[in-house]
């Protein structure tokens, strides 16, 4: 049957005269294996590769040789489900799939459930289904919340995880774990006679835990028996990791200002080389322009245009937040080749497949070396094809970030994607899916749950209390009829009212946001979304910039924001919730290393000149002692940290250099108060929590209120009266000692965890969001899930979503581990403590940060140009 496979494959790449990589050989003979863990695996390729077909032929050729005469009438059911974390992906990804079939004249259909596909499409489908399906994550779900699902999957065989590395750190890859373990299970009850178990195979790009990301998608007992390929044949058996042995190109360039003075030190977008960008978009036929924020894209998308009237036509904007046609036709037009340059977001990082892009251009720091690869990969998406990115800085602190990019992108070594723990939020909403359709017997799902790796280590005790949470909402809630969900009824749990289960599948997910409201034209046209808040400040007459058009409100009705082409265009920008990227933890590392090369050429560029002050009268020249005497060889800097030798000079002048080595601490008094900086260069969000730490344990030295901003780089602590730091750097504030206890005590951390609980009560379905165009409000929906934190934090600590808040925040949002280890390098630096008369360079951009969030008569931009002088 390996034989017969092998023919088909072979035939496949020749009609197309394509030579498959030696990793694409080796995918068909891991399929080959057999079905099961035998036959499953975790397949890890560069971007543009051919990743999709990698998996997708293999097992179409070995499905033809073991079925050879069923080509032209395959028989229905399911035969293979397509996960995917994006619905953008989807489509892509489908037409791919069913060309190959067409190609193989194989009468199969390939077809897309997700929550675009139109409902009598997704009724013929439950019907008659399919025999390759792509779908979300939540859709999965969807899907095992109907009566009947288990028949729906009986001739199931396959399941690909695409974009694995998207997933496993999130709440939708705890999903993904639980469907998988659910399938497995039925198929291993037909495997009692049929004698084949499901095949699973993940497919990730970057990623630095290969073998974690393979336990987690087929869980601990199935990753232990796993087998690396090392670029060989495979192994006898599965499950295996295939490693593509494909050298892929990446070439990174920073646009350097001509002039360090023109570049501010923060709190800007990168406009100011804006003139630059302009000159790159004519070097390409199509370049995509990646910022971090939507409300970023839209700035940069005016901008171009106020700038080049000419790109009108030739360039779109795409975000999550605009019209789901809107984004198809920019996909569309990207595919075709028809447009110069797309501003864009996140929402186009992952695997379309746009090949006319060119280039890429990343705006700002994208704060993750995996997060650049992506994005960089976006160009050149095809086997042999080099990736081109650019990198643009926003500030000139930024050139330290290009610079470590850099150095990562030599080194070839991405972060790795941890992946989530006992997310209980997410059990007891998966527990009541499957109540809501067939019901489960408590005794038979445990097996499952625990064959997770998130769950594989859930106690007796955290079971029954999950059992508890659906059935009568716990301890502290059990007086409420709401909250009694789930029935027990003949050893089974089931959901027997229709009101609970309408409403459970309304919201099946883990994506959390605040409410939105649409905006459409008053003629009936609908560009997008933007969020509620910004939305009930609007004025009739007032005017906003919102899918690259400046918009005039008229007014709302039921829910939409009823708009018209406005006159003026000068308006604002819609800003959208959502945490700020942080440092990764391998990339504050680099730019340490950074540092520590500006320290070094500069220690030897001051021995330099102390040897040349000291050295006798030069000797007649082309001498002996003449050739002795060259000038020392530097240590190499890249250019980026040349350009920044004026601004490091500037920061030695106002206070001294942060090497890498040695903790800076700066203090500064201004006519608004006392200012206390640290730099422990360690991300933004260990920073937000250290700066609550070092505040609240301060209190035993200064009774004054703080106020905290950060960056990347530092934190700033500010108060009216003088910071008293060196006594507590004594006395030991920044010491690891009680670090978690003293986490939680801090107000900073009891409001993080109390924002946590509203997407725990979401997800759990603690708090009901509403029904489509009847949404509750974000402030109704904050006030319900604070009541009933407080009512658990008073009466029920033990409860286990309250747990999970607390959790939550000390590991995914705190970082707790990274901090202490943070704390214990710090302890190990010597702290210079340096008294500054004016802001230094590093400090600035933390100063900035706090005055965003002031009101003031005078704009952001001359307040910090004064600040600067």
């Amino acid at each position: 049957m390996q034989a017969v496979a092998e023919t088909y494959f072979d035939a496949w790449y020749s009609a197309r005269s394509w030579k498959p990589f030696p990793f694409q050989y080796h995918m068909l003979q891991a399929w080959g294996q057999g079905s099961g863990l035998a036959g499953s695996g975790l397949l890890n390729a560069p971007t543009g590769s051919g990743k999709t077909y990698a998996v997708w032929i293999p097992f179409l050729c070995h499905w033809m040789a073991a079925h050879p005469g069923e080509r032209e009438a395959p028989g229905k059911g399911l035969k293979l489900l397509w996960i995917t974390p994006l619905r953008a992906l989807a489509k892509d990804i489908s037409a791919a799939l069913q060309a190959a079939c067409d190609a193989f004249n194989l009468e199969w259909r390939v077809e897309l459930r997700t929550g675009d596909t139109p409902a009598a499409q997704k009724q013929r489908q439950l019907k008659d289904p399919p025999q390759a399906l792509v779908t979300t994550p939540e859709s999965l779900h969807v899907l095992l919340a109907r009566k009947g699902y288990p028949a729906f999957f009986n001739a199931l065989d396959a399941v690909v995880v695409d974009e694995w590395h998207e997933l496993i750190g999130s709440k939708r890859g705890v999903q993904v774990e639980l469907g998988l373990s659910r399938l497995r299970a039925l198929r291993d009850q037909q495997c009692r006679t049929k004698g084949g178990g499901l095949r699973i195979w993940g497919i990730s790009a970057t990623i630095g835990n290969l073998v974690q990301a393979l336990e987690v998608l087929l869980g601990p007992e199935g990753a232990g028996k796993a087998q690396a390929l090392d670029h060989g044949a495979p192994a006898a058996s599965g499950p295996h990791i295939v490693v593509a042995d494909v050298p892929k190109q990446l070439e990174m360039r920073t646009v350097l200002p001509d002039d360090l003075s023109d570049m501010p030190w923060g709190g800007h977008l990168g406009i100011k080389l804006l003139e630059k960008v302009r000159g790159i978009l004519d070097q390409a036929r199509t370049t995509l322009v990646f910022t971090n924020t939507r409300a970023q894209a839209e700035i940069w998308y005016r901008k171009l245009l106020e700038a080049d009237p000419g790109l009108a036509g030739q360039m779109a904007l795409h975000h999550g937040s605009l019209d789901r046609e809107v984004r198809d036709w920019v996909e569309e037009a990207l595919h075709r080749g028809q447009l110069k340059a797309v501003v864009c977001t996140s929402s186009l990082d992952l695997g379309v497949d746009f090949r006319p892009v060119d280039q890429v251009v990343q705006i700002g720091g994208p704060k993750g070396v995996a997060r650049f690869m992506q994005r960089a990969g976006r160009s050149g998406h095809e086997p042999g094809a080099v990736s081109r990115i650019w990198f643009l800085p926003t500030y000139a602190l930024e050139l330290l970030e290009a610079a470590a990019l850099q150095d990562a992108l030599e080194r070839q070594y991405v972060e790795k994607r941890p992946p989530m723990r006992l997310c209980f939020d997410v059990l007891v909403q998966y527990m009541v899916t499957l109540a809501v359709s067939e019901g489960f017997r408590a005794e038979a799902l445990l097996p499952e749950i625990r064959d997770t790796y998130c769950f594989q280590d859930i106690t007796d005790a955290e079971w029954q209390w999950c059992l508890s949470f659906i059935t009568v909402g716990g301890k502290s809630l059990q007086a409420y009829d709401e909250y009694r969900r789930v029935d027990w009824e003949d050893g089974r749990f089931k959901v027997n009212s229709r009101r609970v289960a309408q409403r459970h599948r309304l919201h099946i997910g883990t994506i959390v946001g605040d409410n939105v409201m649409l905006v459409q034209w008053l003629s009936g046209g609908v560009l997008g979304s933007i969020e509620e808040y910004f939305a009930a400040r609007l004025e009739p007459g007032n005017v906003f910039w919102f899918a690259g058009r400046a918009l005039e409100f008229v007014r709302l009705k039921d829910m939409r924001v009823l708009v018209r082409k406005a006159r003026k265009m000068e308006g604002a920008i819609p800003a959208w919730g959502g945490g700020r990227m942080s440092f990764s933890s391998y990339l504050s590392e680099l730019l340490r290393e950074q540092l520590r090369r500006m320290a070094a050429a500069k220690t030897a560029l001051e021995s330099a000149a102390d040897e040349a002050s000291t050295a006798p009268p030069d000797p007649p020249a082309g001498s002996r002692r003449d050739a002795m005497h060259e000038a020392p060889s530097l240590p190499a800097l890249r250019p980026e940290l040349q350009v920044l030798a004026p601004l490091f000079a500037v920061q030695a002048e106002r206070s001294r250099v942060p090497d890498g080595e040695t903790l800076l601490v700066e203090t500064l008094e201004s006519k608004e108060g006392f200012h206390c900086f640290v730099f422990p260069m360690e991300g933004r969000a260990v920073h937000e929590a250290m700066g609550g730490l070092v505040a609240w344990r301060m209190r035993r030295y200064h009774r004054g209120t703080y106020s905290l901003s950060m960056t990347d780089y530092g934190f700033e602590l500010y108060a009216d009266k003088p910071i008293p730091i060196q006594k507590a750097i004594a006395e030991g504030v920044f010491s690891v000692q009680n670090l978690s206890e003293d986490l939680m005590a801090s107000v900073n951390a009891a409001e993080m965890a109390r924002r946590r609980f509203r997407d725990i009560a979401a997800i759990s379905g603690l708090t009901f969001q509403g029904f489509p165009g009847r949404m509750k409000k974000t402030k109704h929906l904050q006030a319900s899930a604070g009541l009933i934190y407080q009512v658990f934090a008073d009466y029920d600590r033990d409860n286990l979503l309250f747990r999970q808040a607390l959790d939550e925040v000390l590991v995914h949002q705190m970082e707790e581990a990274r901090m202490r280890k943070a704390l214990l390098r710090m302890a190990r630096q010597q702290v210079v403590v340096q008294h500054c008369s004016k802001p230094s360079p590093f400090a600035f951009p933390i100063m900035v940060e706090r005055i965003r969030e002031k009101v003031s008569t005078e704009s952001l931009e001359e307040r910090i140009r004064r600040m600067r002088l």
